[in-house]
């Protein structure tokens, strides 16, 4: 799902890779909703309010909503970074501090969440690390599937499914049907498993709170020991028929 790049990767790989992490983008976005009444999965709106707040000259609050596409920004070069660094030496492994990264930053915002000084001003201090986790999975994402897969945000997804869609009346082929057909039904996944992600959070956030992110924290070590795991339930397979 993570180790597989190129030639190599497969539809398979990227509908595991959309399932689960948009199921985590689901539960940080309605987390961050119901806690800080603000996006922390994606910045479109954060841009328009930021020039809504400059033509009321209330360049405080505008600088805060420029400051959480900053973090966004940061969780992404970050993520990017890191990748490039590893890849020099070890390849393979060059998703494990990202996704790491990230799951400690929504460890440390579940612990602390806005109940203490830690994270305060008005909460905007945990929004900001939220997001900062959102560029950080956006990116890994985006460079491991080469833009196949995007999970924290919808807007490009339901403009890709609309195009998709109308190409269906026109593209008569047999090999363009099927490579249409393959690709509405991942962002069919990525929107479905989006949304389950919210669903579910919104459900356990009546009970969890922020530690509500602790679930989308899980979900991400089950993507992380995938690939290891399923190698070595490969490894033992093999060893227990030839025998």
């Amino acid at each position: 799902m993570f180790r597989h790049k190129g030639k190599f990767r497969t539809f398979a790989h990227d509908l595991r890779l959309a399932i689960l992490l948009s199921f985590v983008a689901g539960l940080v976005n309605i987390t961050g909703v119901l806690a800080l009444k603000t996006l922390t999965t994606n910045v479109t709106g954060h841009f328009a309010f930021f020039a809504e707040e400059i033509m009321r000259h209330d360049y405080a609050t505008a600088a805060t909503f420029f400051i959480f596409t900053l973090f966004f920004l940061l969780g992404s070069f970050l993520s990017s970074f890191l990748q490039e660094l590893i890849s020099l030496k070890s390849p393979d492994l060059s998703h494990i501090f990202p996704i790491t990264l990230e799951m400690v930053i929504l460890i440390t915002v579940g612990i602390f969440g806005t109940t203490t000084g830690l994270f305060n001003l008005d909460g905007k201090l945990t929004a900001f690390f939220m997001l900062l986790s959102m560029g950080i999975q956006n990116s890994l994402v985006t460079n491991i599937s080469k833009a196949t897969v995007r999970t924290t945000h919808l807007t490009g997804l339901f403009t890709d499914l609309g195009i998709e869609l109308s190409q269906l009346f026109f593209y008569k082929k047999p090999e363009e049907v099927k490579k249409l057909r393959t690709s509405i039904f991942l962002r069919l996944s990525i929107i479905t498993f989006f949304f389950l992600g919210c669903f579910s959070g919104g459900i356990s956030y009546q009970f969890f709170e922020m530690k509500t992110l602790f679930i989308a924290v899980f979900v991400l070590l089950i993507a992380q020991w995938y690939d290891f795991l399923r190698l070595k339930f490969h490894v033992i397979k093999r060893k227990t028929f030839h025998r």
